[in-house]
């Protein structure tokens, strides 16, 4: 099955995405590269440092290179996410590394036959309130979601969930601003 053909990802990030992508699904190895990248952009998150190693175009290739060649055996990174992620290093693309990350992602996602979903709550969506809009979600589209969820407090309420180009919002803050511009009305 040649995913690139569905949908292929464009642009820097996609270039790079596919191409790890379809060596990972040549090698057997797309879960494996899938939970290394995964691991490492949460790294980036939690470490300022980390994070600025990647983006700063103030190091040089072989700084950067070198800098994170113990930061990856430290993640348990596969040889191949290490080499790949070395490659982008040597090739001054980090700093869309993030950008890499989320659109293999996407492609791993559309092999596996699941859709993204953009959730956004009020607060953190217990287990049983993730697998119900789970559940929901899949009735409705017909396919697997994959959730990527995160907290705003300032929706007071509700969820605003983004598939695609559709958004569904139930938030408080939304119902609340449209109460309030029927009154002025």
């Amino acid at each position: 099955m040649n995913v690139t053909s569905e949908k292929a990802e464009t642009g820097l990030a996609g270039r790079y995405a596919t191409a790890v992508f379809e060596l990972a699904r040549d090698q057997g190895a797309v879960d494996t590269v899938s939970a290394d990248l995964t691991v490492l952009r949460k790294a980036m998150q939690e470490s300022a440092d980390l994070a600025r190693l990647v983006k700063s175009p103030v190091f040089g290739a072989e700084e950067q290179a070198k800098a994170l060649e113990p930061v990856l055996a430290l993640l348990g990174t596969s040889p191949l996410s290490t080499k790949f992620v070395l490659t982008v290093a040597h090739k001054r693309r980090l700093f869309a590394l993030e950008d890499i990350i989320a659109a293999f992602e996407r492609l791993v996602a559309r092999a596996k036959g699941e859709t993204e979903a953009e959730v956004t709550a009020a607060r953190p969506l217990k287990d049983g309130e993730i697998a119900e809009l789970k559940s929901v979600l899949k009735a409705r589209l017909g396919r697997e979601p994959r959730l990527n969820a995160r907290v705003d407090p300032a929706l007071l309420g509700g969820l605003v969930v983004k598939v695609g180009s559709r958004m569904i919002d139930t938030s408080l803050r939304t119902k609340l601003d449209g109460l309030r511009a029927a009154m002025k009305g």
